[in-house]
């Protein structure tokens, strides 16, 4: 044992950048969805997954990475497309004001795009830049970045096979804001079940630590949290305004699919739809107390196995 420990000691250390290449490999060709799934879900769990007959939300989640496939949701998941379903089923008037969308990092024209705004990846999830002021960014840097955005098949970090099939673009928007002090903006998230509105997830302050609080349709404040980890707020949250017609267009949006959380933010008493999320934390967080975990997975029913797509193809 102490010489097994010592050759690995002394062994050689590549590069970061090489090792991030070489593991990214091991797992994308040496491992199924469902085995990569299994691994995955055991780390950040701690149990293991049950995909025979799955209760809790996170389970029922890998479950559907695996065996439930409608191309309409990857059309939903890209950040581009979907704006043409939001405008079909609820009208423009929720959408952000979409300054360009670039095919590549060699498009992007900043002398063109005013002082502020947001660039986000249209493939993936959480690549986004928020730009307060482009005369304060290493633009040299930050493109670079950018293109490794459009480089990556986000499908293969998380297996979400929504995003496998969607063309690497970026889109840039309006920069929208609350106000002077706000260092975020209000995250509205409501949790569909088949069409059904039921809860909504507020998250506050999110680059200052973060609150998360949930509501249901009532808005009256549940006791539960999750999934990232975060507490509840100290501060009452008071319903929006325009909640109802939020849940009406949430209705609207949700009502092909099992379960997707419909997004949004409210500026100014409006409402702007942010994106539709099949699989939020990729299934990999949880609810506490605990027990929401199978409360949540009760109002999750499966589809029937046949509309199974294997996504190791």
């Amino acid at each position: 044992m102490k010489k097994y420990r010592q050759n690995r000691s002394n062994r050689v250390k590549l590069p970061p950048t090489i090792d991030r290449i070489i593991r990214n490999a091991y797992y994308r060709y040496c491992f199924s969805d469902e085995s990569f799934l299994k691994k995955y879900f055991k780390k950040h769990i701690g149990r293991d997954l049950e995909l025979t007959k799955p209760i809790e939300f996170s389970d029922k989640l890998q479950w559907l990475k695996l065996y439930w496939y409608d191309p309409f949701a990857t059309k939903c998941a890209d950040k581009f497309e979907v704006r043409d379903i939001v405008k079909q089923r609820v009208g423009p008037e929720v959408l952000n004001e979409l300054y360009a969308v670039y095919d590549s990092v060699k498009e992007i024209d900043i002398s063109r795009l005013p002082n502020s705004f947001v660039m986000k990846a249209t493939h993936s999830s959480g690549y986004n830049f928020v730009c307060k002021d482009k005369n304060k960014v290493n633009w040299k840097n930050k493109l670079k970045k950018i293109n490794k955005w459009l480089k990556i098949n986000y499908h293969w970090n998380t297996r979400e096979w929504v995003y496998r099939e969607i063309k690497p673009r970026i889109i840039c928007e309006k920069y929208l804001s609350e106000g002077e002090n706000s260092t975020s903006l209000t995250d509205y998230k409501i949790y569909c079940f088949h069409g059904n509105p039921t809860y909504c997830q507020v998250i506050k302050d999110r680059n200052t630590g973060g609150t998360i609080d949930f509501f249901d349709t009532k808005w009256n404040h549940m006791g539960f949290s999750g999934l990232q980890k975060m507490p509840n707020s100290n501060e009452k949250i008071f319903k929006p305004d325009k909640y109802d017609e939020m849940l009406e267009i949430a209705k609207e949006l949700s009502k092909d699919f099992p379960f997707v959380r419909v997004d949004f933010y409210i500026v100014k008493n409006k409402i702007y739809f942010g994106e539709l999320t099949f699989f939020p934390r990729s299934g990999f967080g949880e609810f506490t107390p605990s027990e929401w975990n199978k409360k949540m997975g009760a109002l999750l029913k499966l589809p029937q196995v046949s509309n199974i797509y294997n996504t190791s193809k």
